[in-house]
């Protein structure tokens, strides 16, 4: 599941607050969860972080409606009324306690309790998870190895196991993906490359 860990750990954000969307409050949103329409139920309530000089600093948002426009994310709050009280919140980001976020799916991660994760192949160590990145076709963990960084989708023929328990994700990824092609070329010992 896409989203970030607070500072002290207990946190997650779940958005940030785009732009003030027609005269009534409502607000865009960019999304940092896979389930935005239970993550943002009426009722829904959020920490904000925002600048300590904002009327906002310190409180809570409550979701009072959420909904999908031309297929963007849009979200009314308590409180915020009129398009002035939305503007001033642009920019804002959304958290929740983690508590709160746990999910019952089997295979639903937080990135943060995947990176540093030991990546294993045939038994083997061949890297560290360093982050995840979610692209719109899939999700990729981004694994260091020595002094690169490989590309692995995050889907169950690739990424057949994750133990967050056991510190270690069991990879059978396809061959090349982690081998130098240099190192994998097939030409035969003392045959000069054509040129």
């Amino acid at each position: 599941m896409p989203a970030d860990v607070g500072a002290a750990g207990s946190q997650l954000r779940v958005g940030r607050l785009l732009k003030a969307h027609g005269l009534k409050g409502a607000l865009k949103l960019e999304l940092y969860t896979d389930d935005p329409d239970r993550r943002f139920a009426p009722g829904a309530s959020f920490t904000l972080q925002v600048p300590e000089e904002s009327p906002w600093h310190g409180k809570t948002l409550t979701v009072r409606e959420f909904r999908w426009m031309n297929a963007a994310p849009v979200a009314f709050f308590e409180g915020v009324d009129d398009r002035t009280q939305a503007e001033s919140l642009v920019r804002a980001i959304l958290w929740i306690d983690e508590d709160e976020a746990a999910d019952d799916e089997p295979d639903a991660w937080y990135d943060h309790r995947l990176v540093g994760l030991d990546v294993v192949r045939d038994g083997v160590s061949v890297g560290r998870v360093a982050r995840v990145e979610h692209l719109p076709a899939q999700d990729l963990l981004i694994v260091a190895a020595g002094d690169r960084e490989i590309m692995v989708p995050f889907v169950s023929a690739i990424v057949p196991e994750v133990d967050v328990a056991g510190g270690r994700v069991v990879v059978t990824p396809p061959q090349g993906l982690f081998e130098d092609l240099d190192d994998a070329a097939d030409e035969p010992a003392g045959v000069p490359a054509e040129g």
